[in-house]
Order: structure tokens, then C-alpha cells, then sequence
């Protein structure tokens, strides 16, 4: 059995530094009123994986400036066997 999750985050900061730029990830929580049905996508993703954090480095200049605070991007781990 192979076990594969799906997370989502959000850019908490990003730091540009000589050479590349610093992303920090943390993990969705409830950032806007629930809708009618009480149903929020972060609220539910925040149900799973309360508290969760990443910080890359990128160095490849093609991808400098790509990234921003407040961006949302589902990060998938499956395993590399």
C-alpha cells in the first residue's frame, strides 16, 4: 500500500536574498467567513493538518519573484521509492 497525503499552504513571508529568495510556507487555517453551509476549504484542510510549516530556498533565478505572501498552493507527498 502506498500512502500519499495532500496539503495546503499559504506563503507566509518571503525574503530576497543574495543568490535567491527564502519562501516560508505554513499551513491554511480559517481566514474568511464561513459560507452559508459552515463549510470553508481551509477550515477544512486547517481540520487535518492543524499546524504545518516549509521554508525553501530557491536559487534558480527563473523563479525569483514567482512566489508571494498570501499565495495558496496544495503540496502533494507521495513516496519516491
Amino acid at each position: 500500500m502506498s500512502t500519499s497525503m495532500r496539503a495546503k499552504f499559504v506563503i507566509s513571508a518571503v525574503e530576497r536574498v543574495t543568490g535567491g529568495e527564502k519562501v516560508k510556507f505554513s499551513a491554511v487555517s480559517k481566514s474568511t467567513p464561513y459560507g452559508e453551509d459552515g463549510l470553508d476549504e481551509d477550515n477544512t484542510y486547517a481540520k487535518y493538518s492543524p499546524s504545518a510549516s516549509c521554508e525553501i530556498f530557491i536559487a534558480n533565478p527563473a523563479l525569483h519573484g514567482q512566489f508571494n505572501p498570501g499565495e495558496k498552493f496544495y503540496v502533494d507527498f507521495t513516496p519516491a521509492n
